[in-house]
């Protein structure tokens, strides 16, 4: 298979909520940059449909994640404007293969980011907010490697905001504490810490990379900056909310499986 086969494939895979077996081989196991060839030529297809790019997520960055799925760095993919939910009454999971949800510190940029040291990347945020990422895997039974997650999107789908925004003078990210809950019961718990020290390390990483690749972080983007806590199931008909210090709650809600 070639590059352009690995993304017709995954592309398909979405569409039709079908999963395919893992595509480590066919890129090579351990070829990165073959495996974000193969997400831009995905992204760009799916901008062809009408999705506008919006944002970036940084995914594992979160030791517990890496343990669950067996990675050992970060990644990141790009976030599409059909890809928010906040505004929903309830989440579509029959769009969905086998979903999971992680709570999160959002950033959204003020102004393009021209230098990538640190104090520049601070100083382009506007705010940041409490957000959830729905994540899927269209590989199956989320058997996956690096390439794998990186050639899919970053195992993207779906992300919903908070409503309270804070600057960064505001709060401290590496601080706060995350409290997610299905239908009131905790399931999962974690810190900013939790997020490769420091989720502006996150928001930091993700700029680096993003130049290198030729697409700059860009005024109005929302980045989401990974876990604060282990992922969970999506599961139809539960209602999921996350608080975090400072940041308040996001809820999301899983319809039933059509």
């Amino acid at each position: 298979m070639t590059v352009q086969d690995v993304a017709d494939a995954l592309y398909q895979a979405q569409a039709q909520v079908k999963a395919i077996d893992p595509v480590r081989e066919a890129l090579g196991a351990g070829n990165i940059d073959a495996a974000y060839e193969v997400q831009e030529i995905l992204m760009s297809r799916r901008e062809a449909d009408g999705f506008a790019r919006v944002g970036r997520k940084v995914g594992l960055t979160n030791p517990a994640v890496q343990q669950q799925l067996g990675v050992d760095q970060p990644d990141f993919g790009v976030l599409l404007a059909d890809m928010d939910v906040t505004a929903a009454d309830k989440v579509d999971v029959s769009q969905l293969i086998a979903p999971r949800i992680e709570a999160e510190i959002a950033f959204v940029m003020a102004k393009d980011v021209e230098d990538v040291d640190r104090d520049s990347v601070v100083a382009a945020v506007a705010y940041a907010v409490a957000a959830f990422e729905i994540v899927d895997s269209r590989v199956r039974d989320w058997q996956i490697s690096i390439v794998d997650t990186i050639a899919d999107n970053a195992s993207s789908a779906l992300y919903a905001l908070g409503d309270t925004k804070l600057s960064l003078a505001e709060f401290v990210p590496a601080e706060v504490e995350m409290s997610l809950t299905r239908d009131g019961e905790v399931v999962s718990s974690g810190t900013g810490a939790a997020c490769l020290g420091d989720p502006i390390n996150a928001l930091v990483w993700v700029a680096e990379t993003a130049a290198r690749i030729g697409r700059p972080l860009r005024a109005g983007e929302v980045v989401l900056s990974g876990a604060l806590g282990p992922m969970v199931d999506f599961e139809p008909g539960h209602r999921y909310q996350a608080s975090i210090t400072g940041l308040g709650d996001v809820t999301v809600s899983a319809g039933e499986r059509k």
